[in-house]
């Protein structure tokens, strides 16, 4: 079967996206098309507006704003000298939701699976390694990893690397369950953990 190359270049690009297989980027590239021109129309707008997302040079969370740092960054009510060390946007957006955490974040990128950091990841600590030199001593560093063997082994390694440029550096409660994501965490959970870290 022979199909139009806009839709075999649709599907190959849903196809890239996490947990999209094949199968069902077919199922997704046939279901907008059966939507209509306004429903393609529309979702080519929403991509395009995308374009105009940028990254926090303190943090690396998003934003549109027009300097260049976040919302939580520029909020002269958050505690600036704590600081709460994740993988990803997710994460982020999932301790955020609790309420109960009021520093600020950083965004080291996502752990390799492989147990090595990367080279980005590496920029990104000297980013960070730099801006705690700069601002003094923080009161503390937050390690907001995933509850596994890996998550572990990163905290581990970052807290060796942050040494002396915080009073203190902890780790998020394990009312997260051992092999569990913080994505998928309530926020119920999630709260408790920031509450009982160590």
């Amino acid at each position: 079967m022979i199909l139009p190359q806009p839709i075999r270049d649709l599907i190959d690009h849903l196809s890239e996206l996490p947990s999209i297989g094949p199968r069902q980027a077919t199922r997704l590239a046939f279901y907008l098309l059966g939507e209509g021109r306004g429903a393609v129309k529309h979702l080519s707008l929403t991509l395009a507006e995308l374009l105009k997302v940028k990254v926090c040079a303190r943090c690396f969370f998003i934003h549109q704003n027009s300097d260049e740092f976040c919302g939580i960054c520029r909020d002269p009510n958050r505690d600036q000298l704590t600081v709460l060390i994740t993988e990803k946007e997710t994460d982020l957006i999932s301790l955020e939701k609790t309420g109960r955490y009021r520093g600020r974040y950083f965004l080291i990128g996502e752990i390799p699976r492989t147990g090595v950091l990367e080279n980005w990841q590496k920029d990104r600590l000297g980013v960070l390694k730099k801006d705690l030199q700069t601002a003094g001593q923080a009161k503390e560093v937050i390690l907001g990893f995933n509850p596994t063997a890996i998550g572990d082994f990163h905290a581990a390694i970052l807290k060796k690397e942050l040494d002396g440029l915080a009073e203190k550096i902890s780790r998020l409660g394990r009312g997260l369950p051992t092999g569990g994501e913080i994505e998928f965490a309530d926020d119920e959970t999630l709260g408790a953990s920031l509450e009982r870290r160590s």
